[in-house]
């Protein structure tokens, strides 16, 4: 299910003690892309081919605990996704990379130029803010408050596991929630796609177990540790792009996050999509991320 055919090429790869698996296609700089929930690597469909096509080695992985990656009982925590993805960059051959992800792979790229500085080139974030940003809106501002509600649900032991593995309607109706109402995605047969691979034995419940460690942890020490560490200034490039009609992550949250970067930064909304960028918008996103990629050689 997860092995989905195209132009691109599947590897697993052994990383941090687990395997992961990693669709690429191109050759070139390397470009490391990771998805966000209720996802996996296929998100990044349109980009990779845009990539290649500019001359990057596009490389959508699979998180830990998503479509063909190893489902470890534990690991769920960002510093260990982090060195997850450092990991996975080494054993690609590469010394650095531009890392870029979505929703909670947004979440992860925020973390590496803090966590794993030495192999991250600059980041691109997708549809989240830095984690600082998100985690004070979520606070103060009720109406993201109420868009997290989702994340209150997953807090719950095996009820969530189940709803996202019986029938697919949990996941297609997030997936058509957090996307404009305005556009027609996801296709059917998307939706199924995604409620298909989110079935997967275990997937489910390593999804949900990033959700657990993040609200979990606000009232324990290993995430008071995270908060303090991701004060640290970013000081590699940073594109950010958020859509104007995200129903999981509001617009009104998605500013602030340029005070944590004294690098380049570069960050906008995008009118009239949501949640979903690389798929509900994919060619303004190809063109900005090949832009800003070329932009850093230069």
């Amino acid at each position: 299910m997860a092995l989905i055919d195209g132009p691109w090429e599947h590897r697993f790869v052994a990383a941090n003690g687990a395997r992961f698996h990693v669709a690429e296609q191109g050759e070139g700089p390397v470009v490391l892309l990771l998805h966000g929930f209720p996802q996996f690597w296929w998100a990044w469909r349109h980009q990779m081919q845009a990539l290649a096509d500019a001359g990057y080695r596009a490389c959508a992985m699979d998180l830990r605990g998503y479509g063909a990656s190893d489902k470890p009982p534990r690991g769920y925590d960002t510093r260990t996704s982090a060195t997850d993805v450092a990991s996975v960059l080494r054993s690609l051959g590469a010394s650095q990379a531009a890392v870029v992800g979505h929703g909670w792979g947004g979440w992860i790229a925020w973390s590496m130029p803090v966590l794993q500085p030495t192999v991250t080139r600059a980041i691109a974030s997708l549809s989240m803010p830095h984690p600082l940003v998100f985690r004070k809106a979520s606070f103060s501002s009720p109406r993201q408050a109420k868009a997290n509600a989702y994340l209150g649900g997953l807090q719950r032991p095996f009820v969530p596991e189940r709803q996202m593995t019986v029938h697919g309607g949990y996941v297609q109706r997030l997936l058509r929630e957090w996307a404009s109402p305005e556009g027609i995605w996801p296709s059917p047969e998307e939706a199924t796609v995604y409620a298909e691979a989110m079935a997967l034995p275990f997937v489910a419940h390593s999804a949900a177990e990033y959700y657990r460690w993040l609200v979990r942890s606000q009232a324990r020490p290993d995430g008071w540790r995270f908060a303090a560490t991701m004060k640290k200034p970013i000081s590699v490039p940073v594109l950010q792009l958020h859509g104007e009609r995200d129903g999981a992550v509001l617009p009104s949250t998605a500013g602030g996050s340029r005070e944590y970067c004294t690098g380049p930064y570069e960050g906008s909304l995008v009118p009239g999509v949501g949640h979903f960028l690389p798929e509900e918008a994919p060619e303004l996103v190809n063109e900005r991320l090949v832009r800003w990629l070329d932009a850093l050689d230069a």
